[in-house]
C-alpha cells in the first residue's frame, strides 16, 4: 500500500521564491532568469519556476472548486446559485457546475484539503 501512495503523489516542484519589490517593479525582471548567462542554468531554473506555476494554478483550483461546491451547498442558509458564483469567480454558469461538481468529488474523496 505504502508503494501504491508513493505513485500517487504529485512530485513538488521547486518553490517559488517571492521577489523584493523593488526588483518587481522592473517589468524586465523575472525570478533574476535574466542575470543566468549559461543557457542549461537558464533551462533548468525557468523549467522550475514552470513546474512550480503549473503545480499552483492546479492547487489553486482545487480551491476554488471546492469553495465553489461549499458555497452552492444546498445545507447552507447562504448558499448562492450557480449564477452568483459564476460571476464572483468570473466564469460561465457550465464552467460553475463543473467546478462545483469537481468541487464535491474532491471533499467527497479526499475530506476538506
Amino acid at each position: 500500500m505504502a508503494e501504491s501512495e508513493q505513485r500517487e503523489r504529485k512530485p513538488r516542484p521547486a518553490p517559488l521564491l517571492f521577489e523584493p519589490s523593488e526588483a518587481s517593479a522592473d517589468p524586465e525582471h523575472f525570478f533574476d532568469l535574466e542575470s543566468i548567462d549559461d543557457p542549461a542554468a537558464l533551462l533548468v531554473r525557468s523549467t522550475e519556476l514552470t513546474l512550480a506555476f503549473r503545480a499552483a494554478a492546479d492547487r489553486a483550483t482545487e480551491f476554488q472548486a471546492i469553495a465553489a461546491a461549499q458555497l452552492a451547498d444546498p445545507r447552507r442558509f447562504d448558499r448562492l446559485t450557480m449564477a452568483d458564483i459564476a460571476e464572483r469567480a468570473r466564469w460561465t454558469e457550465d464552467y460553475t457546475k463543473k467546478m462545483v461538481e469537481f468541487g464535491r468529488d474532491l471533499m467527497r474523496n479526499a475530506g476538506p484539503l
